[in-house]
């Protein structure tokens, strides 16, 4: 089934780069606010460090003459370890503006993911680390520890002679040039890091603004984590593009109190945001006290993408914040990949249809009542934001028509150019070929993205990933179906904390699931037990499986990606290792945190 949009995007056939649009607004704009990092760490109420294009422009220009006169080139890769903030930004726009690859990561205390930033490391093998000055001490005890490659060396962006800006020259770019690498969240493999260049970027924050009709004055306010590809973009691709302030806080910030965010998008407008569905849970929980504030009249649009999108939690966002003036039409549910640098299709209001969850498996689409004992409510993530999408047929490499679930192929000036160091993979990921394909279709190479979906009523909708799904007598289960079966059983069941997967059990395969639990909701033994037989029966009566086992573990027993995403591969490897964190026999070490 064939999903067309397109338009030229024009900074990107221009050929300029983001540093380009820098420079355009430290002249247009020089003393008007870039960016304004909000810090929750020192002061609870926030206090805020703020550059100005001119000030981001000098930085980002004495970093790029640093860079070069330490030998930097246009093959040397530069990777940002630092903590959120502006000098993230600087670092960032310092390696476009030296016409280096930068590779934006994590700083090196990210609980949990020291695993995944060593493995990157080894893979980039960057020859300097950008950070700051605070946590310069800890990148090099980091260093220092593992056996990780050594940089030749270490800078700290916010020691910068900024004299030396005014010797930059640009150098000799183009928009195939590689800008920087980045890697995916890791759910179903380890990290690649896909390369992103000049020309991608830009196309892919123009494909984005046009496809949500941007507000010429809209203020970016964001909380995701820089190294995110979402994150990355929102907060600073979209803002250079616009000329706009971008205003961001660090998600724990956000994860420890996210009225903090809401209080952030109250106060600018117009104003966009973005971020992946449990975050818009999260904050459906923030009291009646703290919503009393808010006026979310001015919010433009707000992104929902970067893990499955769940209409239950979209509505109940859209619930409870309409009466402090949130318009649901700014919810914009959406799908995207790293590889694609980040935007693949997009929505300008929620649109939610019910599906018979059977055929689904079967690969066949027919609508049905939401009350349906068989409906899957699934949220449509739109139409292509200015790229074509194929549904295909994953093993004859052939377009199915509309109605049939097959995997969804992109093909556009956003498409990443391959995967860091791994020319297989990449041939494989990003250059596939259509078999007879329809007329209009464009040539050339379509990204495989791994991800199942089709086409209705002409929107796009997203049943899950190849790799994850499960297969028992022959009938596809998709993973999340049964995760949100589980959640829904018991409270002490942790939302968005639950890992279904299946396990080789000769040539049949068995289901597991691993929940984490809210320890202080199960108090004994005997309420364990009727948790398992209750969450049993559910899955049975919903989904007609047997659960091989169910496993319940301490909170944050489930191991997640560095976006947050459950990391079912990983599980499952814990599981057959006996390596989770089993919850204690009753009476034994209450000291988990609550959940």
């Amino acid at each position: 089934m064939a999903l067309d949009q397109t338009s030229a995007p024009v900074g990107a056939l221009a050929g300029w780069t983001l540093t380009d649009w820098l420079a355009r607004w430290s002249v247009e704009r020089a003393d008007r606010p870039a960016f304004s990092y909000v810090d929750f760490g020192s002061d609870p109420e926030g206090t805020t460090d703020t550059l100005t294009w001119s000030e981001l422009n000098r930085r980002v220009r004495a970093l790029a003459v640093r860079l070069r006169e330490s030998g930097a080139r246009r093959e040397s890769r530069a990777a940002i370890l630092a903590p959120q903030g502006t000098g993230y930004v600087v670092a960032f726009l310092g390696c476009f503006a030296a016409g280096t690859i930068g590779v934006p990561l994590l700083p090196p205390d990210a609980p949990g993911q020291s695993d995944r930033l060593l493995a990157v490391l080894g893979d980039c093998d960057a020859e300097f680390v950008l950070t700051t000055r605070d946590i310069l001490p800890a990148v090099q005890a980091f260093l220092d520890r593992h056996p990780a490659p050594r940089p030749k060396e270490l800078i700290a962006v916010d020691e910068l002679d900024l004299d030396a800006a005014d010797r930059y020259t640009r150098p000799v770019v183009t928009g195939d040039d590689v800008a920087y690498l980045q890697y995916t969240s890791g759910s179903t493999r380890v990290p690649s890091g896909a390369l992103i260049s000049h020309a991608n970027i830009v196309a892919n924050v123009e494909q984005a603004l046009e496809a949500h009709n941007a507000h010429a004055d809209a203020v970016g306010v964001n909380w995701l984590p820089l190294f995110h590809d979402m994150g990355l973009v929102a907060t600073v691709g979209v803002p250079l593009l616009l000329g706009n302030e971008s205003v961001f806080m660090a998600p724990f910030a956000f994860v420890q109190r996210p009225i903090r965010w809401l209080r952030l998008l109250s106060r600018h407008s117009p104003c966009y945001g973005a971020a992946p569905n449990f975050a818009y849970d999260h904050c459906v929980r923030v009291s009646t006290q703290d919503r009393e504030t808010l006026d979310l009249g001015g919010v433009h649009w707000l992104l929902n993408g970067g893990e499955p999108v769940k209409p239950g939690t979209m509505e109940r966002f859209a619930e409870i914040f309409a009466p402090h003036g949130l318009n649901p039409r700014a919810l914009r549910p959406s799908f995207g990949l790293a590889e694609a640098t980040v935007m693949v299709s997009t929505t300008r209001a929620p649109h939610v249809v019910a599906f018979d969850a059977r055929l689904l498996g079967a690969g066949q689409v027919r609508p049905v009542a939401p009350d349906s004992p068989r409906a899957r409510r699934l949220v449509s993530v739109g139409q292509p934001a200015g790229q074509h999408v194929r549904i295909v047929d994953p093993d004859r490499l052939t377009e199915l028509p509309a109605d049939r679930v097959g995997e969804i192929w992109a093909h556009g000036p956003n498409i990443a150019g391959g995967y860091w160091g791994d020319e297989q993979r990449s041939l494989a990921t990003f250059h596939a070929r259509l078999t007879d394909p329809s007329p209009g279709t464009p040539e050339g190479r379509w990204l495989r993205t791994g991800d199942l979906g089709f086409v209705h009523d002409g929107h796009l909708y997203v049943t899950g990933r190849i790799k994850d799904l499960i297969i028992v007598d022959g009938e596809n289960h998709y993973p999340q179906d049964i995760e949100t079966t589980v959640e829904g059983v018991h409270p002490a069941v942790r939302r968005d904390r639950v890992a279904a997967f299946g396990i080789a059990d000769g040539e049949e395969e068995r289901v597991v699931v691993v929940a984490e639990v809210v320890r202080r909701e199960v108090p004994g033994e005997a309420d364990r037990a009727e948790l398992a037989r209750r969450v049993r029966r559910a899955v049975v009566a919903a989904h007609n499986v047997r659960l091989h086992d169910l496993v319940l573990v301490r909170p944050g027993g489930i191991p997640r990606t560095s976006s947050g995403k459950i990391q079912r591969s990983a599980c499952r490897a814990r599981y057959e290792a006996g390596e989770l964190p089993l919850l204690p026999p009753t009476g034994e070490g209450r000291t988990e945190p609550p959940g």
